[in-house]
This record gives structure tokens, sequence and C-alpha cells, in this order.
């Protein structure tokens, strides 16, 4: 199994395995198949895939052989398996080999089905291995080992494909894992090679990210994880998780194997590290807190490299040992000694591969070399006629392309230039190091080496392509940049410049020597191909480019032509069949005239007379887009190429050439091909490169299926006619092993695949035998090194890839270079300024230092004025420019301060505000609010909605209206006594007219039947409208259940939140809608008390600011008051109270130009100063506010101590008279009391602002708890918040399936309701119409009346099936008409039914149709023609009734098929609730997680433990004391309403007691009246009658009529019978005679029957006795067989009686008698030997008695 499935998968594996085996013990064993010999072996030649070869094609069969497989598929899982201890398997392609580690010699298994091999596994014994193989239903096949015989072969276990094997422990089973589409797994009994079982089907489960797993001893189960962690299963739940101290992962990357060996278990992960784990530590751990780790160390680790990352082990069959073989995906095989002590081995690297996808492969033109890269960063070269690794050299960047030089470029034939994945073109020497002189300190351990040559990056991208032109002079390079590389070849390559294609370059291709020009054929992935001509290798570009763009060049883009060629295949062969049928039909038509020469011309041809078949639409014209893309190319003649390619274009070898015309844009041209080849088997197989060997008559082809084909071809055949036959053989895998590299040896006798699945394979083209003279030389030559090669200096390599390619490196130097010139011109002009401007300014002093009548004025030294204008012009200019040029960052700042103001100042509601107190050290601040955001302000708009949406989506459904209902089809008022015409003109026809007073009686007793039906009518009605009002047994009051209902649904659950099986009630579930307008609500009310809070403390605030500016106001009347008073007099003036910065934050955004100037003064002085250190983190704004308050505060101070210094000395300098003296005093007594009074009320509104600040600070304090207490619920209801919106789109999912079903159930409902209501409808119609099908046939009975003689007739005709013409409907039903083939099949579908009625009602004496065309003779007209009408209108009658029972029908259809659908609806709506339930209850857990914090106060907390307080409070409760008392309250409350109730269901006992008896009392009166009446009715009518239908009798006209009638042919009647009497008379006198006579001949023939008899019986005798004789013995004899069997069975008898008895003896037990045994039939024996028979049956009698 595929360790990459799930647990869940394992351990169901396990169970079905488990009841598997118990089926198959308790099977029956006459069933089981016949068994397989233990010897029995298949013939492996017999069972191997052999090569595909073309009928009559004469290719051998043995073209090529297997030689050698350089690669391994590294990243295939579970790719290595030992078969003992020197040999390992892997998969390679459709190979299993066989690797010997000590030889390193390879044995190869190939696939029987040729599709690939999917898996192996060694069975435990290592005496079996299994293969499992891919292909259309693979099989198993398990060889023997060593010997490798095919043992058994399992067939039918998958369709495609096996993606894992393994045996059971003991190796008796074999289970295994089909891949895509059935994902089957199967058990089986491989040696019986019988299928166990099967398992069932995975099925597209969802893999999970566990690469590895393992079973412990106990069942729980142990598995990776993608972090790198280990994790305990049980009971298929993660139990814990493992990993490192310190929360290191146990693997620095996925575990990809678990291993119990030895009490340990060990993983191998992809960081290339092997560790053991204690497993008693592992199996016992459990988590220690929440997070669910548990902390363990290895006991051992061994790590084998950087670059390694492990897959899988195996370990050594050696037993006790501790040596494994490990699959490194990097492409290696590693040995590895886990014995971890103190003499364990180093990990041994046994065998080294590419790792992933060949990108490059080519082969040496003189020797048996080979060299290749891929991505992992690696360059191998391979000696494959010695079949061994030579060299391998290792870059930072994987190798895209590779190509071998000719020995024309390099004469020693070791050049290889390789092209990598950063664009980097590099050239390697190839040399044997034995030829090398030895330098001193170096030794030469490899047989060869690759050394650097020169590397080059012309491209940024890829390179995909490397081509030497064919004089060897020039190399080109293409990429997936879109560009070919030109460089000239020599000791170092240099650039010659570069061309641009439309796409990615896929292959390059020179023009052979047989080409006039030398071109370059350039292959793009995307379609496009392009001939470029050769550049001139002495040429050099010239500028900043090494672009080439003067070079001829030819585009030709690939236009699909496939679905044409498809539509023209189709046309041809449709010609073909018409010739066909063409030529048929002229054969059949010679045939016609042979066989009737008379016939006329138009006769054949109308017996020859076909219908045409429809011709289908011809395949349409389809264009893929985007385009094809193409694979690979080649030339054929000069101009021509062959394309091949993938995609929809598969299928086909496309002959192209250039077009004349190359005017077009090359990303807009369409070309076409002008031939093609059709490809056998290739429509979805495309060929991915072509080769040919030396001679061009043999043609490779490597597939994208992995397989190779090999076509022969004629060297001198461009045109590829002669590609017909091919030989093909599967090599590489078949899904991901396309062959992108096939390559012939220099000598053509090897060829060399390379494909995508990391295999290499090698093949010999010669016979085996010749192989091996031509193998001679042991081992291939390796080019000799040049001469001082070893006293070189290494090349200079280009690692880092972000470099600068070659057209880079140029454009750039070229820049540096005109940036340099520039640069140097600058220099120049500014020194000549210089020099200019020194030369001014001297003669500027020397003109100052002049006499000034000869000194020359300013303006004198300017040549012309204009040119100062123009410069001043230009400087504006300039400006405006440089405005212009800021206006974008000028708008960007403006646009920046805007946002930093919306973002930190407009949002802000109110900034913090700190109130201090006068002369406490109390304050006040309010709260910073921020303004509510638009969001949560339409959330708090839309929230009440949004909370009430899923009530109001249910009550939606609840009260949506039924659709209307459909009124029936047949419409009773307009149905309604269609026949009363008819029935009354019969009734007419047929009665008599009564006379006047009869009538007049007739009429009154009808008006009383009338009024006597009215009035049951109406007693009817009352009766129904009294038992409908009338409750059931089981009524229940409407209150009550509404009551009932509502207290079941907010009751809730009884049980706690954090119980599992907690069902949350409906109105209290929770989602995020719900949850975010509670957290809106909160921070709504949170910001409303904040902001009432505010408004106190700003209104606290502007009183102070108030009250100072009073205080100031009184200090001057103060200042004023004490100029008045002598200075001993005066009480010292009180500080007046300042506004603190934080008491007014709004001022610091007020700002003055003169503000902004100080700014920058103050900015400036600090930064050339370098005084930002030294003011202790206060910045400039701080400094200029603090700097501004002083100088405020002390020009305050300076103007009072000036007015106060003034008026003093002005007073000083007065002299005062007495008067003026004694008005002083009082003046001064009057400002003395003022001074005291405006002290007193200073202080007092000092006291009564710092009064009022202390209470506001204490209600703050108070709010501040409130507000702390508001957040936290904030943060709970955040939290839960986060939690719900994990849960919301699962549960969005989940309701809108839910509603999705609701709907679709509402509707169903809707639907089977309207059609019930037609099917009421219908069967009232149905009902109806039979009623008037009776009505019919009792007006036609009526209208026969009595004795007529032609009822009979009219029966017949009244009864009879005619014709009928089916009418049209019209109504509702525009535009729908009858086709005339319709209206023949109905007409002839009439005819056979009329035929048949007419059959049915023939006359039965004469054998004559039934004519009811004309009436008979004698038979009254009238009546006739009301027969036909009533016929008429039954017929309609009957039609309209099977119309309406069809209705029924389809309408009984409809409703069992919505009755289904509503049931599978119903089922889904419950998994939908369930599902969503159980999202619900998980929600819930996890909001039962969430912490919530309570502040308690001690007094608060009653859980005492033995009067203490416990430590712990995890098993207290924490309630509300409201919502306690209210439950307390409660408890009394429903005590109470128990009391009550009690007394109602008292009082209602009693009053249904009383209703009971008064319910038998009426109903015995009931009875007694209804047996008074019934006797009544028997005295006077003499029987029980329906008065109903007594007062509704009326007089019958038709009665009366018929009774007149009666008594006219009553006489007539009469007289005819007494005539018809005397002919009955004669009559049975002459029977009389005729009897006599019969009579006597009767008498007669009964005397001869008896003589016959007579003689018969003496012939009977006669013959009996001469059998009698033989039958007696015959009789004896089987008379003795019987006797001898009842002997046998009464001895068995006796033997089981005595065993019995002897039984029952032991155990005191009573005997019964033996029962009396049944003989077997006695044979009946002739009537002579009856004596005898019975004799012998008395003594079998008698025996039988003995015997018991």
């Amino acid at each position: 199994m595929d360790a990459s499935e799930t647990l869940t998968d394992e351990v169901t594996l396990q169970e079905q395995t488990a009841v598997v085996g118990d089926e198959e013990c308790e099977g029956n064993p006459e069933e089981e198949q016949k068994s397989i010999p233990d010897d029995m072996y298949y013939s492996y030649e017999e069972l191997c895939s052999k090569p595909f070869i073309t009928t009559d094609s004469n290719i051998p069969q043995n073209l090529l052989h297997l030689s050698h497989s350089f690669g391994y598929d590294c990243g295939r899982r579970g790719n290595l398996q030992l078969l003992d201890e020197h040999t390992l398997a892997f998969i390679a392609g459709n190979l299993l080999i066989l690797l010997d580690v000590r030889t390193k010699k390879q044995c190869y298994i190939r696939s029987s089905s040729g599709g690939g091999i999917g898996a192996i596994m060694t069975h435990p014994s290592k005496q079996y291995f299994a293969v499992a193989e891919k292909g259309h239903q693979p099989n198993i096949i398990i060889y023997e080992y060593p010997s490798l015989r095919p043992y058994r072969v399992l067939r039918g276990g998958t369709g495609s494909t096996y993606s894992f094997v393994d045996f059971n422990r003991d190796g008796s089973l074999l289970a295994s894992v089909g891949g895509a589409p059935d994902y089957m797994l199967t058990l089986w009994d491989w040696r019986q090679e019988q299928l166990q079982g099967l398992l069932g089907s995975f099925g597209k489960t969802t893999v999970t990210d566990i690469e590895g797993y393992v079973e412990l001893p106990d069942g729980k189960v142990v598995s990776g994880s993608e972090w790198g962690n280990m994790l305990l299963w049980e009971g298929g739940l993660i139990k814990v998780e493992f990993c490192r101290k310190g929360g290191r992962t146990c693997h620095s990357g996925t575990i990809y194997q678990f291993n119990l060996d030895e009490g340990e278990l060990m993983t191998i992960g992809s960081d290339g590290a092997v560790r053991s784990w204690n497993l008693e530590t592992i199996d016992t751990a459990d988590a220690v807190d929440d997070s669910g780790l548990f902390e363990i160390e290895p006991m051992n680790e061994l790590i084998i490299g950087r670059n390694v990352s492990l897959h899988s082990m195996v370990k050594s069959s050696i037993p006790e040992t501790s040596i494994w073989f490990a699959q490194d995906s990097n492409g290696c095989i590693w040995k590895l000694d886990l014995s971890f002590s103190n003499i364990t081995q180093d990990p041994e690297c046994l065998f080294s591969f590419h790792a992933g996808a060949i990108q490059g492969m080519d082969v040496s033109e003189s020797s048996h070399l080979m060299a290749t890269t891929a991505l992992d960063s690696s360059v191998r070269v391979f000696d494959f006629l010695s079949k061994k690794e030579l060299t391998i050299s290792r870059f930072k960047q994987g190798g895209t392309t590779l190509t071998w030089a000719s020995d024309m470029v390099n004469t020693a034939g070791g050049l290889l230039v390789v092209g990598f994945d950063d664009g980097v073109v590099r050239l390697l020497e190839l040399y044997n190091t034995q030829s090398l002189h030895t330098v001193a300190g170096r030794t030469r351990s490899a047989d060869a080496e690759l050394r650097l040559r020169q590397a080059l990056k012309p491209h940024n991208a890829p390179v995909t392509a490397v081509a030497y032109e064919r004089t060897r002079k020039i190399m080109a390079t293409g990429s997936t940049d879109s560009s070919v590389f030109f460089f000239t070849v020599g000791e170092r390559y240099t650039p010659i410049g570069f061309v641009t294609v439309p796409g990615p370059v896929q292959g390059l291709e020179w023009s052979p020597q047989s080409h006039e020009k030398n071109t370059l054929l350039i292959f793009c992935q995307n379609g496009h191909v392009v001939e470029v001509q050769c550049p001139d290798p002495g040429a050099q570009t010239g500028g900043n480019t090494f672009q080439l763009s003067d070079l001829p060049t030819m585009h030709f883009c690939f236009s699909s032509i496939k679905s044409r060629i498809k539509r023209d295949a189709e046309v041809a062969l449709r010609q073909a069949r018409k010739e066909e049928k063409k030529k048929r039909r002229e054969k059949h038509l010679k045939k016609l005239k042979e066989q009737k020469p008379d016939a006329t011309e138009e006769e054949l041809l109308g017996e020859l007379e076909e219908e045409d078949e429809e011709e289908e639409e011809l395949p349409p014209l389809y264009i893929p887009s985007p385009p094809s893309p193409l694979h690979c190319g080649f030339y054929s003649t000069p101009g021509s190429f062959w394309l091949s390619m993938g995609g929809y274009d598969s299928g086909y070898l496309y002959h192209c050439k250039f077009s004349e015309q190359q005017s077009e844009d090359p990303l807009e041209r369409k070309d076409e091909p002008f031939s093609f080849i059709p490809v056998h088997d290739a429509d979805h197989n495309p060929i991915l490169t072509i080769t040919f060997n030396s001679s061009r008559q043999l043609l490779l082809c490597g597939m994208k299926d992995g397989s190779i084909r090999a076509y022969p071809v004629q060297a001198s055949d461009h045109q590829l006619r002669s590609m017909q036959a091919y030989w093909a053989l599967s090599v590489h895998d078949n899904h991901y092993g396309h062959v992108r590299h096939i390559r012939f040896s220099f000598d053509d006798t090897f060829v060399l695949s390379a494909g995508e699945d990391g295999n290499i394979f090698s093949f010999s083209c010669l016979p085996e035998e010749e192989l091996q003279k031509a193998m001679q030389l042991k081992h291939a030559k390796v080019p000799s090194p040049r001469v001082g090669l070893e006293m070189e200096k290494a090349a200079q390599d280009i690692e880092d890839p972000s470099a600068y390619s070659i057209e880079t490196a140029k454009q750039k130097l070229e820049l540096d270079r005109m940036h340099k010139e520039a640069e140097q011109r600058k220099q120049e002009r500014r020194k000549k300024l210089a020099k200019l401007q020194s030369q001014f300014q001297a003669l500027l002093e020397q003109n100052q230092s002049l006499p000034e009548h000869i000194r020359l004025h300013r303006s004198e030294f300017e040549l012309d004025p204009s040119f100062r204008e123009e410069t001043e012009r230009q400087t504006e200019e300039t400006v405006m420019e440089v405005r212009k040029e800021l206006a974008w960052e000028e708008e960007k700042h403006r646009i920046g301060l805007n946002k930093l103001q919306t973002m930190f100042w407009e949002s802000v509601v109110e900034d913090t505000v700190t109130v201090h107190a006068f002369k406490s050290g109390h304050k006040v601040s309010n709260y910073r609010l921020l303004a509510l955001s638009a969001i949560q302000m339409h959330l708090h708009q839309h929230g009440t909605a949004a909370s009430h949406s899923g009530a109001v989506e249910q009550n939606h459904w609840q009260s949506k209206p039924q659709p209307g209902k459909k009124a029936s089809n047949i419409s009773p008022v307009q149905d309604e006594l269609v026949t009363d015409p008819l029935m009354q003109s019969g009734r007419m026809q047929s009665g008599r007219k009564l006379a006047s007073r009869e009538a007049e009686k007739l009429r009154k007793a009808a008006e009383k039947a009338e009024k006597a039906r009215a009035m049951i009518e109406k007693r009817k009605k009352e009766w129904a409208e009294l038992y409908a009002s009338k409750p059931s047994e089981d009524y229940e009051d409407p209150k009550d259940v509404e009551a009932i209902r509502l207290a079941k649904e907010r009751m809730g659950d009884f049980k706690l939140k954090s119980a599992k099986d907690f069902t949350v009630p409906e109105h209290l579930r929770m989602n995020v809608e719900k949850k975010r307008v509670q957290l809106v609500e909160l921070e709504k009310k949170i910001f409303e008390k904040k902001s009432e809070m505010n408004s106190r403390v700003m209104a606290l605030r502007d009183s102070k600011v108030e009250i100072v500016s009073q205080l100031h106001a009184q200090m001057e009347q103060l200042q004023v008051i004490q100029q008045q008073l002598p200075p001993e007099k005066r009480c010292p003036l009180p500080a007046v109270p300042v506004l603190m910065p934080e008491e007014m934050p709004e001022r610091k955004h007020r700002y003055t130009r003169a503000t902004l100037e100080r700014y920058a003064t103050l900015r400036d002085k600090m930064t050339s100063t370098g005084l930002e250190e030294q003011q202790d983190g206060q910045n400039i704004l701080e400094l200029l506010e603090q700097e501004m308050q002083d100088t405020h505060t002390k020009a305050q101070d300076t103007h009072i101590e000036n007015e106060g210094e003034e008026t003093h000395s002005q007073k000083q300098e007065e002299k005062l008279t007495e008067l003026e003296k004694e008005m002083r005093e009082v003046e001064e007594i009057r400002n003395l009391c003022q001074q005291d009074q405006l002290f007193k009320q200073m202080e007092e509104a000092v006291w009564r602002f710092d009064a009022e600040l202390r209470v506001l600070r204490h209600e703050k304090l108070e709010l501040d708890v409130y507000m702390k207490l508001a957040d936290l619920r904030h943060v709970t209801l955040f939290e839960e918040l986060l939690l719900l919106k994990e849960f919301e789109k699962r549960e969005d999912i989940l309701q809108e399936r839910l509603t999705t079903y609701i709907q679709e159930e509402e509707e169903i409902r809707a639907k089977m309701h309207d059609c019930k209501k037609q099917m009421e409808l219908k069967k009232r119609d149905i009902l109806r119409l039979q009623g008037k099908e009776k009505t019919i046939a009792a007006t036609f009975q009526a209208s026969l009346g009595e004795n007529n003689k032609f009822e009979e007739f009219l029966t017949r005709v009244f009864k009879k099936k005619i014709k009928r013409t089916k009418k049209k409907e019209t109504h509702g039903r525009e535009g729908d008409d009858v086709t005339e083939e319709e209206d023949d099949s109905d007409e002839d579908s009439d005819e056979e039914s009329d035929g048949d009625n007419d059959e049915d009602y023939d006359d039965s004496e004469t054998g004559v149709p039934l004519d009811d065309s004309v009436c008979p003779p004698n038979c009254d007209p009238e009546l006739f023609e009301n027969t036909l009408k009533l016929r008429e209108h039954r017929l309609d009658v009957e039609e309209q009734l099977q119309e309406e029972i069809k209705n029924v029908d389809s309408l009984k259809k409809e409703c069992d098929t919505l009755t289904k659908k509503e049931k599978i609806v119903q089922n889904n709506r419950k998994a939908a609730e369930g599902d969503l339930e159980l999202i619900n209850r998980e929600k819930q857990q996890k909001l039962n997680e969430v912490d919530v914090v309570v502040p308690l106060r001690l007094h608060q907390i009653e859980y005492v433990n033995n009067g203490l307080l416990p430590g712990k409070l995890d098993s207290a409760l924490v309630l509300n004391t409201a919502d306690l008392q209210r439950l307390q309250k409660r408890i009394e409350e429903l005590q109470q309403e128990k009391i009550e109730q009690r007394e109602l269901y008292k009082h209602a006992k009693q009053q249904h007691v009383q209703l009971r008896h008064d319910l038998k009392d009426m109903e015995a009166r009931i009875k007694g009246s209804e047996t008074r009446c019934e006797q009544l009715m028997l005295k006077k009518f003499g029987k029980l009658v329906d008065l109903e239908v007594l007062q509704t009798l009326s007089g019958n006209r038709r009665v009366e009529e018929m009774r007149q009638e009666i008594r006219e042919q009553d006489a007539k009647y009469t007289k005819e019978l007494k005539h018809w009497e005397a002919k009955v008379i004669g009559a049975k006198e002459a029977l009389t005679e005729i009897t006599k006579e019969n009579t006597e001949r009767l008498r007669k023939i009964n005397s001869l029957l008896s003589q016959k008899k007579v003689l018969d019986e003496q012939l009977n005798a006669r013959q009996q006795k001469t059998v009698g004789q033989f039958r007696g013995r015959l009789v004896e004899k089987q008379e003795l067989q019987r006797l001898q069997q009842l002997v046998a069975a009464q001895a068995q008898d006796i033997e089981a009686l005595s065993d019995e008895i002897r039984a029952l003896s032991r155990k005191d037990g009573h005997v019964l008698p033996p029962l009396e045994p049944v003989l077997p039939p006695i044979p009946t024996l002739p009537h002579r030997h009856t004596t005898s028979n019975s004799g012998v049956q008395r003594k079998f009698n008698l025996s039988s008695k003995a015997v018991k």
C-alpha cells in the first residue's frame, strides 16, 4: 500500500482483511478450485514482452540488444529491494534490474505487458519476489530467486497500474494496491493464483501530508508529518505530537519511513538523517500541557550528508546484522551501518546516478564514450563499452543541454559543450589522467577528468540547444529567452552576435554539406521555424550591442492541418462507400433483369428503392489554441524540412518549406505543410527526438511513451517515402519516461537512449556473437591531455547566477563609457567658467581701486543688457519648471499631510485633557476617544436585521404561500347535463301523454319532494359543520401547543455547555454576524459612557478656564486696590493659576509664521551645534513651546512690577493736606474691605472647583473599573469572534446547503399538494363521467321499453365501437399540428379496432356483419336515430373517461416520483442539519475554551471548605447575584404554579367524568330513539326504509306513462299468447310420434353393445393367462429383495434401541418403547397371489413385534 494513504484506510484494511479471512474459513470446501502444483513454473520467454514489428517487414526481432543501464529512477517510491546480501533490485522503466553490489554486474527482467513496472517487493524468505506491472489489465508475476523463473502469475487485480505490493509476515498472502482510476485493494493467495477478496476501492481520496507510518504492537500508530515531527495516533485521533527539546523538529523535513527494529523505532527523513527512538517512551507518552507536544531526544542518530534525502531503506538479509541499504532521492544508493557503536562504519555510497530527468546527452565521434547532464547540477561521462562511469563534475546550476564537439574542433575529441539553467555555457575538456604528468603532491586516482576550459554566459535563461556549423568554425547556442548566439571556434571562443527568434528555442540544426548555402535551422517551441544565414566569423558588430540585425532570415509558422487531413480522409471514405454501394446496386439490378426479363425499368427501380442513409456532418476544421508544441525537426532539402509536432497535431510527420513571401510579420504568419506522413499509433504518442545512423539507412525515434522506434529508410529518400515498416520496443517508463535523447555510437554498433525518468540505456546493434568480437577492447579510448595542461591555470568560472550576460555586459560597458565622457566634458567647462569668473572678479576689484571720476559704473560692465534679461527670464522659467517638477511631490506631501491628519487627528473625537486642581494635587483626565468607523456604524445600523436573519428566513419558509391550484381539464359547468336533451327526447319519444289531472298531481308531488330535498341538504350541511367543529380524541388546545413549543425552544439544554452532547438552542446559536453586532454594541456603549464622562470633564475644564479668567480680573482689581493702599497694609498677592499645557492640548496645533520661523531657527541651531543629544530627549517642538510660555510669563510679571513701582513712586512724591489725609483714610478702609472680599471670593472659587474635581475624579475612578470590565468583555468577544471566523466558511457552506434543501423540500411539497389536488379533481371528474355513462345506459334501456323485438339489434348498435375521427384540441395549443404520418397511423389503428369490433358484433346466425347505417324494417326510425345519438354520446364520455384515467395514472407516477425525491431531500436535509449541529457543538466547545476574566471581591466568594477559602477555585461556579436570586425566586414560583396546575387538573378530571356520564346517557337515549323509529317503520311500511328517500319521492311521469303502456301492451300480448298456445299443442303431438321411433332404435343399439362387451371380456382373459406365469416369478424376486432390506433395517433399529437403553439406564432415566417402524410399501400383486401375500404380511408383523 502506498505510504501516502491515510491512517484510516490502513485500519479499514486490517478490519476487512480479517473479515475476508473469516469468510474464507467458513466457505464450502467442495467449491475450492483445483490446487496448482508447487513445482509448476512459467516460461520467461513466453511471458516477457517482445518488440513490435510491422507484419511482412522482414525486420529482425533482435535488431537491438540491451547492453547496460546507467540510470536509476531514484524519485520512485520504494524503488530499492534486497534479494540477498549482495544483490539489489530496482525498477528502470520496463526493466527490473538486479545489481550485484560486489561485481556491479546487472541482470535484467523485462515486463510482460510492455507497459512498465509499477512496484516490486521481496518475499520474507527472500526465495521469491513480486513484480507488479503497468498497462491494460496488468499482471503480478512472482519470480523464484535465484533461478529467476516465473513461478506464479496473478491476473485481474486492477485496471491500469499497480502502485504498491507487499507480503504478509509469513509470506502466505500478497496485498496489492492499484492506481488510477480504480485504486483497487486486493488480497491474493499467490501460490494458488487465487484472488482472496476485493477489499474495496479507495477512490480518489484526499492524500494527506503523511508519507510514512508504522503500527505499534498495541494497535497505536506512529506517523510522520510535513513539518518533521512524529504523531502518535490512538483510536483515529492524534494523541500526542513528538518534538525534540527546545521545540526542535524530529527531522528537518518530511519523515518518509518508520521501522521497528529490536525494540527501537527508526525514522528516516528528507534531511538525510537516520534516528532511533525509545519505543516504550513513545508508546506511553502523553501531552504534558495544552500544546499537545511531548519532548523526546533520539537514542542514536546518523547524519549521512548535506545533499542527501532518504526515501526508503531495506535491511540486509544476514541474521543479526545492522547493515541497511538506503535509497537517496538525489541519485545515490547508500550502505549504512546502524549499529551505533564504537566500531560503526561510516556511510558508504555504493552507486551514484543522475537525479531526475536527463536534460542532455551526446556521444563521442571517435570513441565509445557518452556524456550526460541533468538538473542535479552534474555532468557525467560513461564508457558504454566497459559499462562504467568514468568521471563526474558538479556545478552550482543544473545542466540543460550537452553537445560533444567534433574531432575537427578538438583533435583529441574530448571537448564537451554544456548549457546550464542560468544561461551559462561551459566548455569542458575530457582527458585521461593516467597520461598526465604527475605534479608534486597530486595523485591521479580516476581514469578520466573534466576540466573547465572556458565559461561563457550568452543568455539569461536556460540554454536548450548547442550546435556546430558544418565547417566547425562557428558554434551556435539557443535558449528559452528566444535568442541564438554565435561564437567563433578557437582556443578561446569569442562572441560574434545574436539573433532573436519568435519563441523559446527547442533545437538547432546546421545545413549539411550537400546544401549550397550554409544556414542554421532554428526550431522554436511554439511552432515557429527560422532559417538564418551563417554569420561572417570575422565580422564584428559595432556599437553597444551584439545583435545581428542584417542577417538574412526566413520564417515559418506552423498552422495545423490535422483536422483537414481527417476531413479529407472522411470524404474519401464516404466516396468509397458510395462507389461500393453503386456497384452493389448495379449488380442487383442485373440479377433482377435476369429474373424478370419482362419487367419494365421503372418496376425494377421501384424494387431497388432504398432509403438513403442520412449522412453525418463532416468533422469541422479545428485550429488548436494555443498552438501545438514543436518537438523536433531536421533538414530534408534546401529550404525544406520535416517537423514533429505534439498536442493535437501529433500522429504525423509534416514536410514544410519556407515561403518566398517573407514581408509579413513573423508572429502573424500562418504557414501550412505541403506534405505529411502518418505515424502509426502516434495520435497521443508524438515523436520527441529523431536521429539517423551514419549511412542514413536507419532512423530512430524517441517516443513520448518511453519506447524506441526504428524505421529502415533509404539514404537518398529525403521525402521519407520508405518510412513505412518499423520496429518498436518499450524501454523507459510508459507514463513519465519520455525519450528526449537517442544517439548512435560513432561506429553504429551501439544505440543510447535517455529519458525523463532518469534512466539511460545502451543497446547493441550487433548480434551477440559479433558483439563479443567487436568488444575485444575492454574499454573505450579516453582522449589524451594537451601538452602543458597540468601547468595551466584553472579557467575562471561564472558561479553567480545573477552575473551579466555577454550582451548585458557590453551594454553596461558602453553606458559606463558614455557616462565617463560626459563627466569629463562637464569638468572641462566648469574649469573654464571658474577661470572666467576669477578674471572678472579681478577686473571689478581693479575698477573699485580707481578714483571715482574715472571709475566705471557697474552697468557699464554689461556688454548687452539683453544678456541679463535673458538670464533672468531663463531663471524664472527654471523656477517655474522646478515648481512644475515638484508639483507632484508637493501634492504628494499635501495628501500625506491630509492622510495623517485624517488618521491621527480627525479620527480623534476627543483628545486627552487633564484638569488639575488649584491647591491639591488631584487631577482628572478624560478618555481619548476615536471616532466609530463607518463599518461599525453600518454594522450597528444593520446588525439587528442580521441577527434575526435566521429566524426571518425560517419564518419565510414556514409562511411561504402555496402555489396556485390548477383547475381541472374538464369543467363541470361545461359538461353538466350535456345529454339531457337527448335523454328528454328519448323519454318523450317513448312515452305517452297523461291526463291533466295526473299531470297536476305529479307536479305537486315534485314540488313537495324538492322542498324535502332542500331541507335534507340543509340539515346535512348543519350536521357536517357540527361534526367538523367536533375536536378529535387527541385534540390539544392550540394555545397549549404553542406554549409548550415556546417552552421547549427557550428552556434550552439542561446539560452543561461543556458537555459533548450539549445542543445549542436555536435562539442562542452564535455566528460571526451576531458576534460582530455584540462587539459593535459593546463598543458603542463604551463610546457613549466615555463621551458622557468626557463632556463632564470638558465642562469642568471650561469652568476652570472661566475661573482663571475671573481670577485674573480679580487680581487686576486687587492690584488697583493695592495701589491705593500703603505697602504695609497690602496683603501678599496670591499666585495667579495658569492653565497647564495638558489642559489645553488643542493649542499645540496653533502656529503662526513667527512660530515657523522660530522653529526653523531652533532646528538649524540644534543641527549645527549638535544640541540634540544634550536636551534630555526634548524635541524642538517642546523647546519652542516652553520658550513661548516663559516669554509670556516674564512679560506679565515685568508689567505688574513696573506698574507697582510707578504708582509707589508717584505717591511718595505727592504732598497731602489734612482733608486729603482724612479722605485717604476713608478710601483706605473701603479698599481694605474690598481687598478682603476679593481674597475671600478667590479662595471660595478655588475651593468649590477643587471639590467638584474630587467628586468627578471619584466618579471617574468608578467608571474606570466598569470600563476595564468592558475592555475585558471586549477582549473576550474579540477572541470569540476570531474563533467564529474559523468556522464561518464551513458553517456558511452547510447553512447554504441546508437552505437549499429546505427550499427544495418546500417546492416538492407544493408540487405534491398540487398533484394531489389535481388527482382529487380528476377522480371527481371520473366519478361524474361514470355516472353520466350509467345515465346514458339507463336512458337507452328506458327508450327501448319492454318486449321490444329489436332490443337485441339496438343493443348491439348501441354498444358497437365505431371508427371516430379524433378531435384536434385547439384550446391552449396554438401552433401544435398533427402531422400526416400521425393521422395515417391513427386511421390505421382505428380501422384495425373497427375490424375487430365488427367481427365481435357479426350476426351469430347468418354471419353477416352488422350494418348500423340502415334502420331495419318495422323498427321505429326515431328510436333508431335516438340509439345512434346515445351511442355517439356514450363514446364521447368513454373517450373523456379514458383520458381522465390516463391523466390520473400520470399524476400518480408524478406523485410517486415526488415522494421519492422528498425522502431523498429529507435525508439530505437531516444530514445537513446533523452536520450543522456538529459544527455548532464544535464551535460551542471552542467557545467554552475561551478564558473569561471575572474580577471578584472576597465578600463575593461563598465557596469555602471547612470555613476556609480553598487555594484553587477550579471547581467553583460563578453566578450573577441577580440571576441567583431570580432562580431562587423562580423555585417558589414553580412550586406555586405546580399547586395551581394540580388544582386545575383535579377540576378538569371531575368535569371529564361528568361529561363521560352525560355522553353515555345521550348515547342510550339515541339508541332508544332509533329502536322506536325502526319499530314504527316496520309497523307502517313493513320494512326499514330510508326516510330521506321517502321524503324526496315524487310522482314520476315516466313511470306513469310506462304503466299506461304496460296495460295496453298486456291486452295485445294476451291475444297473441292464445294463438301461439294452439300452435304449441300441435307441435307437441308431432314430437311424441318422433320420440317413439327414436326409442325403438336405441333399444336395438343397446343389445349390440352388450354382445360386444362379452366378446371383449373373453379376449382379455386369454391374454392374461399367457402373461401371468412370467409376472409371478418377477413378483417373487422383488418380494425377496424387500424382505432382505426389512431385516437389515430392523437390525439397525435393534442396535440403536440397545444403545439408548444402556444410556438411559446409566442416567436412571425412564425408558420408553420405540416407535413403530415404517415398513416399505408392498407392491401390488395379481389377484391370484392375494392369499400368499397376506400370509407374508402377517409374518412380517409378528417378527416386528418380536423385535420390539
